[in-house]
């Protein structure tokens, strides 16, 4: 044969086994990034993008990750199914995800709310290292199993505010009677201090404060309270939301739908997850300062939570929990989790961050910043 000959030859085959090896390849690449198309239901409206946004950025980022080929569709709150029934829906595979707050169904079982926060618990940092590093994720998704779901954090909008009063609460006398727009499971704690609990959505609260139908109101922080303008009927906005100091929000998925997954795809559902849970708080923490900026210079007037009632509030609160550790295995299993890691947590909070914000508060206070 002659060397021409060959190298004509020799290309040819090399092509074709070129084109051989790719014909072999491409059915691999598709088997692990096969066309996925889930639905998630919000428990929020879109008017609170930040919270609401949280679905978006773990949607968009599935889908960048897969070059379009998972794809998760967001509907806000009552597109779909009513937000409060996010979770509910996800378990019965009316859709295949949610984005929600466990605490929203503590009705059904107690222990949904210690995966996203009860009252004096960890604050957002506290949350997500016992999430992440001390087995939370995996503690909680023992209950949620049983509930026909998986779940992951996928946001925080970090301690909130403690809510909006149409007078000042300057004792404990001062909460006899009180009809407070809150919560459940921390209604259940205040009711104890003479509190009344009322449940309204989040619609109709402005107009039954303007009405006095209800004499204060919580909802989340200075970004998402700005939007409903509760300064203008009830001006005292007192600090902290000792019920939810650092609230997780998360992503649920029917389990048997997370099962089907692919091993890929498994773990770029973790790591959108943990990016979105990141994302959300990074936000709040940069659009809170100048919106409570804005609320106090159009009226709202700060005031903190007196030594007098937060103590009271705490004591009712560990009297809830041993309750509820006597008659609720589940619930006491993770609490006993949540304690343990509670004590270590705000050891350390207290040596070195705590003197370095203190000291940099005091040097924005005195106008050095």
């Amino acid at each position: 044969m002659d060397r021409r000959s060959f190298i004509r030859k020799a290309g040819a085959s090399g092509v074709g086994a070129a084109a051989a090896a790719a014909a072999l390849a491409t059915p691999a690449i598709a088997q692990s990034n096969p066309k996925v198309t889930w639905r998630l239901a919000s428990s929020f409206p879109k008017s609170l993008d930040t919270i609401y946004g949280g679905a978006e950025v773990f949607s968009k980022m599935l889908s960048e990750a897969t070059d379009g080929n998972f794809q998760i569709q967001v509907f806000a709150a009552g597109e779909l199914v009513p937000g409060l029934q996010a979770a509910d829906a996800t378990a019965a595979g009316t859709v295949e995800a949610a984005h929600t707050v466990a605490y929203y169904y503590w009705g059904k079982d107690p222990t949904w709310a210690l995966g996203a926060a009860v009252p004096f618990s960890l604050n957002a940092r506290g949350m997500n290292a016992w999430h992440y590093q001390g087995g939370g994720i995996d503690l909680f998704n023992e209950f949620l199993g049983a509930q026909g779901l998986f779940g992951l954090p996928g946001g925080n909008t970090g301690v909130q505010m403690g809510g909006w009063f149409r007078k000042e609460i300057n004792s404990l006398a001062d909460l006899k009677g009180l009809k407070m727009r809150i919560g459940g499971f921390a209604g259940k704690v205040i009711e104890r201090l003479g509190v009344v609990p009322q449940q309204i959505a989040g619609g109709d609260i402005y107009p039954a404060l303007e009405k006095g139908t209800i004499d204060a109101a919580e909802w989340v922080g200075p970004y998402d309270d700005e939007k409903l303008g509760f300064y203008k009927v009830a001006p005292y906005y007192y600090y902290p939301g000792w019920w939810e100091g650092g609230p997780t929000v998360h992503l649920l998925f029917n389990k048997a739908k997370y099962e089907e997954l692919s091993p890929t795809y498994k773990s770029l559902v973790r790591t959108a997850a943990q990016a979105a849970d990141a994302n959300m708080l990074q936000k709040y923490d940069y659009v809170n300062p100048p919106a409570v900026r804005r609320l106090a210079a159009g009226g709202a007037k700060l005031r903190p939570f007196s030594q007098e009632i937060m103590a009271a509030c705490f004591e009712k609160a560990n009297e809830v929990y041993a309750e509820m550790e006597a008659n609720n295995a589940p619930f006491k299993k993770i609490w006993e989790s949540i304690k343990a890691f509670r004590k270590e947590h705000y050891l350390w909070a207290q040596v070195a961050e705590y003197n370095y914000d203190t000291f940099m508060m005091v040097q924005q206070r005195n106008g050095k910043l």
